[in-house]
Protein backbone atom coordinates (compact mmCIF):
# COMPACT_ATOMS: atom_id res chain seq x y z
CA UNK A 1 0.00 0.00 0.00
CA UNK A 2 1.56 3.20 -0.90
CA UNK A 3 2.27 6.09 1.54
CA UNK A 4 0.99 8.73 -0.43
CA UNK A 5 0.99 11.38 2.51
CA UNK A 6 3.57 9.60 5.14
CA UNK A 7 1.44 10.85 7.87
CA UNK A 8 2.06 14.20 6.77
CA UNK A 9 -1.48 15.18 7.45
CA UNK A 10 -2.20 13.65 9.88
CA UNK A 11 -2.11 15.51 13.44
CA UNK A 12 -0.75 13.60 16.74
CA UNK A 13 -2.11 12.03 19.87
CA UNK A 14 -1.81 14.05 22.82
CA UNK A 15 -2.64 11.17 24.91
CA UNK A 16 -0.01 9.38 26.67
CA UNK A 17 1.08 6.59 24.12
CA UNK A 18 2.06 3.80 26.85
CA UNK A 19 -1.64 5.03 28.94
CA UNK A 20 -5.21 3.39 28.54
CA UNK A 21 -7.36 5.70 28.97
CA UNK A 22 -9.92 2.74 30.23
CA UNK A 23 -7.49 2.25 33.09
CA UNK A 24 -8.82 3.65 36.76
CA UNK A 25 -7.07 7.22 37.93
CA UNK A 26 -8.49 10.43 38.03
CA UNK A 27 -8.06 12.38 35.07
CA UNK A 28 -7.68 16.45 35.46
CA UNK A 29 -10.00 17.43 31.65
CA UNK A 30 -10.14 20.93 29.87
CA UNK A 31 -12.76 21.43 27.33
CA UNK A 32 -12.64 24.88 25.50
CA UNK A 33 -15.32 26.30 22.93
CA UNK A 34 -14.81 26.85 19.66
CA UNK A 35 -12.61 29.94 19.34
CA UNK A 36 -12.57 30.28 22.98
CA UNK A 37 -16.00 32.21 22.64
CA UNK A 38 -17.84 33.03 26.18
CA UNK A 39 -20.87 31.04 25.44
CA UNK A 40 -21.23 30.09 28.84
CA UNK A 41 -22.14 33.42 30.73
CA UNK A 42 -19.41 36.08 32.62
CA UNK A 43 -17.18 36.06 35.51
CA UNK A 44 -18.63 38.89 38.27
CA UNK A 45 -16.93 39.81 41.49
CA UNK A 46 -15.07 36.45 41.06
CA UNK A 47 -18.06 34.45 40.46
CA UNK A 48 -18.89 32.95 37.46
CA UNK A 49 -22.89 33.78 36.42
CA UNK A 50 -23.94 30.74 33.60
CA UNK A 51 -26.03 31.76 30.67
CA UNK A 52 -28.36 29.51 29.48
CA UNK A 53 -25.58 27.54 27.50
CA UNK A 54 -23.50 27.22 30.35
CA UNK A 55 -26.18 25.54 32.54
CA UNK A 56 -26.51 22.88 29.65
CA UNK A 57 -23.02 22.53 30.01
CA UNK A 58 -23.04 22.37 33.96
CA UNK A 59 -26.24 19.96 34.29
CA UNK A 60 -24.42 17.69 31.70
CA UNK A 61 -21.30 17.53 33.24
CA UNK A 62 -23.57 16.41 36.60
CA UNK A 63 -25.38 13.77 33.82
CA UNK A 64 -21.81 11.52 32.91
CA UNK A 65 -22.74 9.53 36.39
CA UNK A 66 -25.69 8.18 35.01
CA UNK A 67 -24.38 7.76 31.51
CA UNK A 68 -20.65 6.34 32.07
CA UNK A 69 -20.25 3.35 34.36
CA UNK A 70 -17.38 2.80 37.41
CA UNK A 71 -17.19 6.89 37.22
CA UNK A 72 -17.39 9.64 39.85
CA UNK A 73 -17.23 13.14 39.05
CA UNK A 74 -15.30 15.48 42.05
CA UNK A 75 -14.61 19.17 41.40
CA UNK A 76 -15.96 20.71 38.25
CA UNK A 77 -16.60 24.46 37.05
CA UNK A 78 -18.12 26.18 34.38
CA UNK A 79 -16.21 29.37 32.77
CA UNK A 80 -16.87 31.32 29.99
CA UNK A 81 -15.32 29.58 27.75
CA UNK A 82 -13.89 26.59 28.88
CA UNK A 83 -15.33 23.95 31.37
CA UNK A 84 -12.64 22.30 34.34
CA UNK A 85 -13.26 18.69 35.84
CA UNK A 86 -11.67 16.05 37.54
CA UNK A 87 -13.06 12.64 36.40
CA UNK A 88 -11.82 9.37 38.75
CA UNK A 89 -12.66 6.07 37.12
CA UNK A 90 -12.66 3.23 39.52
CA UNK A 91 -13.48 -0.30 38.85
CA UNK A 92 -12.50 -0.76 35.24
CA UNK A 93 -8.95 -2.22 35.93
CA UNK A 94 -6.74 -4.78 38.05
CA UNK A 95 -4.00 -2.65 37.89
CA UNK A 96 -4.44 -0.17 40.57
CA UNK A 97 -6.10 -0.52 44.09
CA UNK A 98 -5.83 3.29 44.61
CA UNK A 99 -7.83 5.69 41.99
CA UNK A 100 -4.84 7.68 42.28
CA UNK A 101 -2.40 5.34 41.76
CA UNK A 102 -0.53 4.34 38.37
CA UNK A 103 -0.43 0.55 37.44
CA UNK A 104 2.03 -2.01 39.26
CA UNK A 105 3.54 -2.63 36.21
CA UNK A 106 4.26 -1.11 33.05
CA UNK A 107 2.49 -2.44 29.92
CA UNK A 108 4.40 -5.63 28.39
CA UNK A 109 5.86 -4.44 24.78
CA UNK A 110 4.00 -4.85 22.03
CA UNK A 111 4.53 -4.45 18.16
CA UNK A 112 2.04 -1.20 18.54
CA UNK A 113 1.22 1.03 21.47
CA UNK A 114 -1.62 1.41 23.78
CA UNK A 115 -2.44 4.99 21.93
CA UNK A 116 -2.26 3.49 17.89
CA UNK A 117 -4.84 0.93 19.32
CA UNK A 118 -6.65 3.55 20.80
CA UNK A 119 -8.06 4.20 17.56
CA UNK A 120 -8.78 1.11 16.11
CA UNK A 121 -11.35 1.17 18.69
CA UNK A 122 -11.93 3.59 21.28
CA UNK A 123 -13.52 1.51 23.99
CA UNK A 124 -16.43 1.83 26.27
CA UNK A 125 -15.96 3.85 29.03
CA UNK A 126 -12.79 5.69 28.21
CA UNK A 127 -11.78 9.27 29.13
CA UNK A 128 -12.50 10.06 25.44
CA UNK A 129 -15.89 8.44 24.93
CA UNK A 130 -17.01 9.91 28.01
CA UNK A 131 -15.59 13.08 27.05
CA UNK A 132 -17.24 12.41 23.51
CA UNK A 133 -20.32 11.88 24.63
CA UNK A 134 -20.08 14.80 27.36
CA UNK A 135 -19.46 17.00 24.00
CA UNK A 136 -22.57 15.79 22.00
CA UNK A 137 -24.97 16.36 24.65
CA UNK A 138 -24.15 19.94 25.36
CA UNK A 139 -24.58 20.68 21.84
CA UNK A 140 -27.13 18.42 20.98
CA UNK A 141 -29.47 20.41 23.86
CA UNK A 142 -27.96 24.14 22.51
CA UNK A 143 -28.75 23.39 19.40
CA UNK A 144 -32.07 22.24 20.46
CA UNK A 145 -32.74 25.50 21.85
CA UNK A 146 -31.74 27.22 19.12
CA UNK A 147 -28.17 28.18 20.31
CA UNK A 148 -25.57 28.28 17.93
CA UNK A 149 -22.42 26.37 19.45
CA UNK A 150 -19.68 24.98 19.28
CA UNK A 151 -16.83 22.96 20.96
CA UNK A 152 -12.92 23.39 20.03
CA UNK A 153 -12.83 19.84 18.43
CA UNK A 154 -9.82 18.63 21.10
CA UNK A 155 -9.85 18.62 24.73
CA UNK A 156 -7.17 18.33 27.38
CA UNK A 157 -6.45 15.67 29.70
CA UNK A 158 -3.88 15.10 32.70
CA UNK A 159 -3.75 12.17 34.44
CA UNK A 160 -3.70 12.86 38.10
CA UNK A 161 -0.54 10.90 39.87
CA UNK A 162 -0.75 11.45 43.71
CA UNK A 163 -2.89 12.94 46.33
CA UNK A 164 -1.12 16.34 46.20
CA UNK A 165 -1.72 17.20 42.83
CA UNK A 166 -4.75 15.93 43.42
CA UNK A 167 -5.85 18.69 45.66
CA UNK A 168 -3.41 21.13 43.85
CA UNK A 169 -6.08 20.87 40.88
CA UNK A 170 -9.12 20.68 42.70
CA UNK A 171 -7.39 24.30 44.13
CA UNK A 172 -7.09 25.58 40.88
CA UNK A 173 -10.66 24.56 39.57
CA UNK A 174 -12.49 25.58 42.72
CA UNK A 175 -10.61 28.95 42.14
CA UNK A 176 -11.02 29.60 38.53
CA UNK A 177 -13.36 31.91 38.65
CA UNK A 178 -11.41 34.11 41.11
CA UNK A 179 -8.53 34.00 38.67
CA UNK A 180 -10.62 34.90 35.50
CA UNK A 181 -8.36 38.31 34.73
CA UNK A 182 -4.98 36.13 34.79
CA UNK A 183 -6.43 32.79 32.99
CA UNK A 184 -4.40 31.76 29.98
CA UNK A 185 -7.61 30.50 28.10
CA UNK A 186 -8.62 34.13 28.61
Amino acid sequence: MPEKFKNKYRISSARLQNWDYRWDGAYFITICTQNRENYFGNIVDGNMELSSMGIIADIMWHEIKNHARNVELDAFVVMPNHVHGILVLTGNSVETGHALSLPSSPPQKQPTTIGQKRFQNIGKNSISSIIGSYKSAVSKHTHRLGFDFQWQSRFHDHIIRDGKSFQNIRNYIFENPLNWQNDELK
